[in-house]
């Protein structure tokens, strides 16, 4: 019985086995898990407005570093890039930011703390 079960566990995706929810939270804190990446959502969440211009003057790292970082929050939604000429102008996305912060603060209810029993 236990070889049949271990088998299609080593067959399939490991991330198959768990469901679309806890997958796409993994994703995201995958996403904000580089220390460069929460410094730029840090730093865009402070200017409270677009920047257009070089994100690489506010933040310790190569232009091309930046980049790549940019690139994949992008992707994830977690900014918005909007061409102007030359220059990409700079947003966090509020929609996609709300999703996960509400997302994690479901993960993380109360029910979960430990201040009601011993840990």
């Amino acid at each position: 019985m236990f070889a049949s079960f271990d088998f299609k566990i080593t067959n399939m995706n490991k991330k198959e086995i768990f469901d679309d929810d806890l997958q796409e939270l993994a994703e995201f804190a995958k996403i904000i898990s580089h220390p460069a990446r929460l410094a730029i959502l840090k730093y865009l969440a402070s200017i409270k407005t677009c920047i257009s211009g070089d994100i690489t003057d506010h933040i310790p790292l190569s232009r091309s570093t930046v980049s790549q970082h940019l690139s994949e929050l992008k992707k994830f939604g977690l900014i918005q890039g909007e061409t102007q000429g030359l220059k990409i102008k700079y947003c966090l996305n509020p929609k996609t930011i709300r999703k996960y912060k509400e997302a994690f603060n479901i993960f993380f209810d109360d029910k979960s703390l430990c201040e009601d029993y011993q840990c």
